[in-house]
C-alpha cells in the first residue's frame, strides 16, 4: 500500500509539472503572437508583399488609348469645304498572351515577396524564443548564485565560531570572504545582463518593458520528428528555398514574356475630320476615316533573342543558387542536430554530477564540523556544485534553442 501511495504522489507531481510546462509554453506562444502583431521589421516585409500584389493589376491592363487633337492653322480646302480640325483615337493591343505573361511574372514576384515575409517571421520567432531561453538561464543563474552566497554565509558563521574558539586558522574565514566577493560580483553582472536581455526581448515585441513570465524549470521537449523527417521538411518548407523557387517561376514566365515581346503589336483607331462651310456658302461635310489599323514590326531580332537568352541564364543561375542553399541548410542543420544531442547528454550528465557534488558536500561538512578537516575541499566542491547547477540550466536552454532553430529551418 505504501508503494502505491508513493507512486500516486509521484504521478500527481508529474501531472502538475506537465500542466505547468504546457502553461509556460502558452506564455511563450503569447509573446510570439505579440511579436507577429507589433514588430516593425515584420510589418515592413508584409507591406512590401502587399505592394507587390498591386503590380499584377497594373501590368495586365491594356496600354492607355491615345487621343490626338489637331487644328489646321490654315484650313485645307477641299471640294466640300475647308478642313478645320482633326481628332484621332487609337488603342494598342500587345501580341496574344503578352499581358497574361506579364501578370504571371508579377504574381510570382509577389509570391517570392510573401516567402521573404514568412522567412522574416520565422527568423523573428526564433530570435524571440532564443532571447526567452537566455532570460530563463540568466534568471536561474541569479537564483543559483544567490543561493550559493547564502550557503557560504552559513559556512562563514561556522568558520567564525571555530576561529574564535581557536579550533581553525582565520584563513578559513578569509577564503569564504573571497568566495562570497567573487559570487557577489558575478551576481551583479547577471542582474545587469538580465536587464539588457529584457530590453532586447521587448524590443523584438515592440512593446513596453515589463517583467517576463518565465517557468521555474524549462521544458525538455525535443523536435518531435526523426532526423530524416526534419531534413525532408526543411527541403520542402524552408522559406528561403520556397522564395528561390518562386523567383525561378517568375523567370520562367519572364522567358515566355521575352519571346512574346518579339512578336508584333497591333493598334486600331479612327480619325474624325471636321469640315467647315465652303465657297458658295456650302454647309460642309464631316468626313470619317475608319478603320485605322497599325502594326509594330520587330525587325531587330538579335535584341529579342538576347532578351530570351538573358532570362535563360538567370533561370539557370537561380536553380544553382537553390541547390547551393539546400547544401548550406543541410550543413547548418547537421551542426544544430549535433548541438541538440550534446545538450541532451549534458542535461543527463549534470543532473548526475550535481547529485554527486551535493552528497560529497554533505560528507565534507560533517567532517569539518566534527574534525575541522577538508575545509578547502568543501570550497572546491561548492564551486563544482555551482558550476554543475549553472551548466545544467545552460544545457536546458541550449536544447530548446536548438529545437527552436530547427523549427526555424523548417519554416515555423
Amino acid at each position: 500500500m505504501k508503494k502505491i501511495i508513493i507512486y500516486r504522489s509521484v504521478l500527481s507531481i508529474s501531472l502538475l509539472l506537465l500542466i505547468f510546462s504546457v502553461s509556460a509554453q502558452d506564455v511563450l506562444d503569447s509573446y510570439l503572437i505579440k511579436a507577429a502583431e507589433n514588430n516593425p521589421g515584420l510589418k515592413a516585409r508584409f507591406n512590401e508583399y502587399m505592394s507587390a500584389l498591386e503590380v499584377a493589376p497594373q501590368v495586365k491592363a491594356l496600354p492607355d488609348p491615345q487621343v490626338v487633337f489637331g487644328y489646321f492653322i490654315q484650313p485645307v480646302e477641299t471640294r466640300v469645304g475647308p478642313q478645320e480640325f482633326r481628332i484621332s483615337a487609337s488603342q494598342m493591343f500587345p501580341w496574344f498572351g503578352t499581358l497574361k505573361a506579364k501578370e504571371n511574372v508579377a504574381i510570382q514576384i509577389a509570391k517570392a515577396k510573401y516567402e521573404v515575409f514568412e522567412e522574416t517571421k520565422s527568423k523573428l520567432f526564433n530570435e524571440v524564443r532564443g532571447t526567452y531561453y537566455n532570460l530563463y538561464f540568466n534568471r536561474k543563474a541569479i537564483v543559483i548564485v544567490r543561493d550559493n552566497i547564502q550557503i557560504l554565509n552559513i559556512f562563514q558563521k561556522l568558520a567564525l565560531i571555530k576561529v574564535e574558539a581557536g579550533m581553525v586558522s582565520p584563513v578559513d574565514e578569509y577564503r569564504i570572504e573571497m568566495e562570497i566577493g567573487d559570487l557577489e560580483n558575478q551576481l551583479a553582472l547577471l542582474k545587469d545582463q538580465h536587464f539588457s536581455l529584457e530590453v532586447a526581448f521587448f524590443n523584438l515585441l515592440n512593446t513596453e518593458t515589463d517583467n517576463v513570465l518565465l517557468p521555474d524549470t524549462l521544458w525538455n521537449d525535443g523536435p518531435g520528428l526523426t532526423k530524416q523527417a526534419i531534413i525532408d521538411s526543411i527541403m520542402i518548407r524552408n522559406h528561403q528555398l520556397l522564395g528561390l523557387e518562386m523567383q525561378r517561376e517568375a523567370l520562367r514566365f519572364r522567358q515566355e514574356l521575352a519571346r512574346k515581346t518579339g512578336n508584333p503589336d497591333f493598334s486600331v483607331g479612327l480619325d474624325y475630320i471636321f469640315v467647315g462651310k465652303g465657297e458658295n456658302n456650302l454647309s460642309g461635310k464631316d468626313a470619317f476615316i475608319f478603320p485605322k489599323i497599325g502594326i509594330s514590326i520587330p525587325l531587330y531580332r538579335n535584341k529579342y533573342k538576347a532578351m530570351v537568352d538573358e532570362v535563360i541564364y538567370l533561370e539557370t543561375a537561380k536553380v544553382n543558387e537553390k541547390l547551393d542553399r539546400e547544401n548550406i541548410l543541410e550543413t547548418i542543420f547537421e551542426n544544430t542536430w549535433k548541438e541538440l544531442l550534446d545538450a541532451d547528454r549534458r542535461i543527463v550528465l549534470y543532473i548526475e554530477q550535481q547529485d554527486l557534488a551535493e552528497k560529497s558536500i554533505n560528507l565534507l561538512e560533517m567532517e569539518y564540523a566534527t574534525a575541522n578537516k577538508n575545509f578547502e575541499e568543501i570550497l572546491r566542491m561548492e564551486r563544482k556544485q555551482l558550476f554543475y547547477a549553472l551548466e545544467l540550466e545552460r544545457a536546458r536552454a541550449d536544447k530548446q534553442a536548438a529545437v527552436s532553430f530547427i523549427d526555424y529551418l523548417m519554416g515555423s
